[in-house]
Formats: C-alpha cells, sequence, structure tokens
C-alpha cells in the first residue's frame, strides 16, 4: 500500500529528511542497493548527515558475495592506470587504512608485499610498474635484489622483486560488518534477505519493490556488485556488459603462516595481479586466486584441477604448498565491466540527470574496491552534494567498539571475564579458543544475522584446523537457544540448513 509522505518545506538544493508518521517507516532519503563493503561504506558516509537511510541487500549478510571472498590485501595502487578512478581511489584508500581500521576496530597490518621476478623481461615490467605506481602516487615502492628479497622471504624462490612497503592485509570480513554495524548504530536501517525486484520513478523519488516489500525514497544508490548491472537496468540506465570473473582459493593452516610474513606475487600482466600467496590477519595462509570468466554468479564450487593448478602455479614462487596443509578451498567472483572488444573499464560511479537525477549508479566495483571503499563513498557523496545540501549530522561516531577475543587475552583477563560470567569459560570451538560469550555476542549482533556462517566470520568458530567438525553443532544449539527453530538455522544461504527435523542431542 503507498502511503504518503509528510515533509517541512524545502528548496530543490536542500535534503531535508522526511517526517514519517508511524505507518511511513518504510519511507527514507537515501536507498543504498547492496550492502557489501562498498554499500556500507557509502551508507556510513551518508549517516554522517541528517537523512534517513537504508541498506537493502539481498543475502542473509554483508559478506556472502565478493566482500567477504577475496585475499584481504590492501592494495598500494601501483597496479592501475594512472588517471583512473582505480588508481586514485586505491592509493587514496591505503593512505587512509590506518585510521579507519583504527576507528572500526578492525585487525590490519602493514605488511608489505612483493612482486617476484627472474628474467631480464621480469625487470623491464616490474621497472614499469613502479614507473606507473609513481605516477599513481602510491608510495614506498622500490626494486630489490635477490639478497634481500630472501632476507625479507625466505622462503620465496625469485632472483630480485618490487617491494611495495605500504601494502598490507586486513579482516575483509570484519571491515565489511563493521563498516555495516557502524553504520546501523548511526541510524541506518539494515533489510537483510530482501531481493530488490523492480524500480518505479516518482515525481519525489522511487519506490523500491522487493521480495519483502516496497520502500519509497527519495534517492537509489545501485551498490549491488554482481547484481549491479540488474538494478542498472531498472533504473533505466543503457545497458552494460558487466563479467564474472572467478577466482579460486585454497587454505592453509596456521602452521604454514610464520613461513610467510608478507604476500607474495609473481610478475602481473595488464589485467590480471596473478596466483599469489598471502599471510591473512589472523595467520592462515591463503593461494589464489586463478582467473576464469563466468556468468554464473551463485557457483562457488572449488574444482579438483583448479586445486591442482594452484598448487603448482604458486609452488614456483613459495614451494611450501601441501596437501596435508589444505584445510579448505573458497572461491570468489568480480564484476568486471567490459568494452564491445571485451576489454576490462575502469570503476563506472555516475548520475545521469538525463535518465534519473537521484540515482547514483555504481558499474563494475572489483579489484581493489575492498581498499577503495570509503573513497568510493565519499566520492558518492560528492556526487549527490553537488545537487543537494547536506547537513551535518550532530551524533554521527565514527568508532565500532573492539570485540573481545577470548584467545587474546592473557590468563589474568581470562580469569576476571570467567569470574564476572561463567559463559567465557566454555569453550565452543577448540580450535580458535572461541567462548561461549563470543558466539553469544555474535548471535546479538545489531545487524540481525543468525547464519553459521554469520557468526564465522564476526568470532573465527569454525576457521580452524577441523573446519567446525567440534563446533558447528553446539553453535547451531545456541543458534536455537537464542529463540531458532532447528530447521530455521542455514549454514550461510537460504535453503542451507544445518539440520532438518529433530535430532537426538
Amino acid at each position: 500500500m503507498e502511503r504518503k509522505l509528510t515533509r517541512f518545506s524545502f528548496d530543490n538544493r536542500s535534503i531535508c529528511s522526511i517526517i514519517l508518521s508511524m505507518t511511513d517507516k518504510d519511507a527514507f532519503d537515501f536507498i543504498v542497493i547492496g550492502g557489501g563493503v562498498v554499500g556500507s561504506a557509502i551508507a556510513r558516509e551518508l549517516a554522517r548527515y541528517d537523512a534517513r537511510i537504508a541498506v537493502i541487500e539481498k543475502n542473509p549478510d554483508v559478506v556472502d558475495e565478493t566482500s567477504g571472498r577475496n585475499s584481504g590485501v590492501i592494495h598500494g595502487g601501483f597496479a592501475y592506470d594512472t588517471g583512473s578512478l582505480k588508481a586514485r581511489f586505491c592509493v587514496e584508500g591505503n593512505r587512509m587504512m590506518d585510521s579507519l581500521a583504527s576507528e572500526l576496530s578492525v585487525p590490519f597490518r602493514r605488511t608489505g608485499k612483493v612482486l617476484v621476478g627472474n628474467t631480464e623481461e621480469d625487470r623491464k615490467s616490474l621497472e614499469r610498474t613502479m614507473e606507473q605506481g609513481a605516477a599513481n602516487g602510491a608510495s614506498g615502492l622500490r626494486m630489490i635484489d635477490g639478497r634481500e628479497l630472501h632476507e625479507i622471504v625466505p622462503a620465496v624462490l625469485g632472483s630480485f622483486a618490487l617491494l611495495s612497503s605500504s601494502s598490507g592485509i586486513i579482516d575483509p570480513f570484519l571491515l565489511t560488518i563493521h563498516l555495516a554495524e557502524n553504520a546501523a548504530a548511526n541510524g541506518v536501517h539494515y533489510y537483510l534477505s530482501h531481493k530488490v525486484m523492480s524500480i518505479r520513478k516518482e515525481k519525489d523519488g522511487h519506490i523500491v519493490d522487493t521480495d519483502k516489500g516496497s520502500f519509497r525514497t527519495r534517492w537509489v544508490i545501485n551498490s549491488a556488485g554482481l547484481g549491479a548491472k540488474d538494478v542498472s537496468e531498472m533504473l533505466g540506465f543503457s545497458s552494460y556488459r558487466v563479467i564474472g570473473s572467478k577466482g579460486n582459493y585454497l587454505v592453509l593452516d596456521k602452521t604454514m603462516g610464520a613461513l610467510l610474513p608478507l604476500p607474495v606475487y609473481p610478475v602481473p600482466s595488464n589485467t590480471y595481479m596473478g596466483i599469489h600467496v598471502t599471510p591473512t590477519i589472523d595467520g592462515n595462509v591463503t593461494v589464489g586466486p586463478d582467473a576464469s570468466p563466468t556468468m554464473d554468479f551463485s557457483y562457488y564450487g572449488v574444482p579438483q584441477e583448479k586445486i591442482e593448478l594452484l598448487e603448482n602455479s604458486a609452488g614456483d614462487l613459495w614451494p611450501h604448498i601441501h596437501r596435508k596443509n589444505l584445510i579448505r578451498t573458497f572461491s570468489g567472483i568480480l564484476p568486471k565491466l567490459v568494452d564491445e572488444n571485451g576489454a576490462i573499464q575502469d570503476f563506472r560511479i555516475e548520475i545521469d540527470d538525463r535518465i534519473d537525477s537521484r540515482a547514483v549508479n555504481l558499474i563494475g566495483i572489483e579489484s581493489p574496491g575492498l581498499t577503495s571503499c570509503v573513497p568510493i563513498a565519499r566520492h558518492v557523496v560528492s556526487l549527490i552534494a553537488e545537487r543537494e545540501t547536506l547537513r551535518d549530522s550532530s551524533s554521527f561516531n565514527p568508532c565500532h567498539p573492539r570485540p573481545i577475543r577470548f584467545s587474546e587475552l592473557s590468563e589474568e583477563e581470562k580469569d576476571d571475564l570467567i569470574r564476572k560470567d561463567l559463559a567465557w569459560g566454555r569453550i565452543v570451538c577448540s580450535c580458535e579458543m572461541v567462548s561461549e560469550r563470543e558466539i553469544l555476542d555474535a548471535i546479538a549482533n545489531p545487524l540481525g544475522v543468525r547464519t553459521m556462517t554469520g557468526i564465522k566470520y564476526r568470532t573465527r568458530s569454525m576457521m580452524g584446523l577441523c573446519q567446525s567438525g567440534f563446533c558447528q553443532m553446539r553453535i547451531e544449539q545456541l543458534l536455537e537457544r537464542s529463540g531458532l527453530d532447528a530447521d530455521e538455522v542455514e549454514y550461510m544461504y537460504p535453503g542451507s540448513w544445518v539440520v532438518k527435523g529433530k535430532v537426538r542431542a
């Protein structure tokens, strides 16, 4: 049912929050479609201003697609064409990552990164890359010889390298989740598991129809990632060519992390950084990704031949990839905007007044989207501010509280917490030493996520050597205690039930 909105009078360039009656709870000034790392960064930046904001996300969580399926590398900005948005935003994002990670309590480490070469052709390619990086404004780039390379990474196979000392690694799950939770803490409404079906344009804005109801908004921001092409067409923009690039990964156990202090890459091509090995912020090692074109944006399986390809290719850089240390595989899909000849294009971020003066369209937001998320968001806000005056919110708080990790505490700190709450002393995930209290706090998360992977990404439970063999059913029981029926507990996507029917305790 359509609802009539009441507003204060305002001029055409002034944003005035919608004054809502009790029946107008589904009306907003801004709706962001897509709650991944870029969509949540946009929502958080908009929350700095007086406005009513919502995020509509089709998945049960904000990290179920590209934002949670990547290497977790903060890039230096040298790999992208000079003058491109990718280069500009990557350099900006890299520079601000220390302060952003501190505000959001996200683990981040500026490890550096090496691109390893062996031939004279490799050397010339790396020198060109360094020159491009300098033109882009990237910092901390220099060529190093074999002696210094092996002092930095003793186990690497290579004769020389380009060192990017400003590059680093981050927890991509918590970066996305904490952006979203901080946006929510500042008044942004999140609607998870809502798939956008159509968008209708009205005189004063839009009606966004989802599979669970409709929402009225003055502005629509399309940050739907893999679904951005479809949303773009709903908004009336011309059809874009978007293809998927699927990358497969291996995850090695933490015994290998000590052998890899920083990400190790091969010499990049013009369009692809190559299969690399990367330490994670928690001590594992990831191998990959490869890159294969796909138009299936929902299949994340990793075939056996891809496992062997990753082992062999990355083994030429770092000869410590053994099947006995492999604990998991995963994959991610990047939405690449291409021209009629298939050439990969820059980020497309636009308002076209001829089509819709209150719609911001983001297409082809792929790597380095994680590094670039906040600069992209601020660019979106600047485009809106060219058309409306944005009034600062007096209550915006940029900080997210740091979650307690029981495994990182001293024995005295652990004892103190257990005396206050026995749930701290009940270890649910013995591989990662995750306590029951951490699981319960994750279940009570501000976004209302109740999937197994939602708890996994917030606590690292089920990420250890046994890969949930011992803790999964205990977490399922805790989810039931939170109010879910047994057959409502899903692993990640709708229909991925953990159990169906009664299971004997």
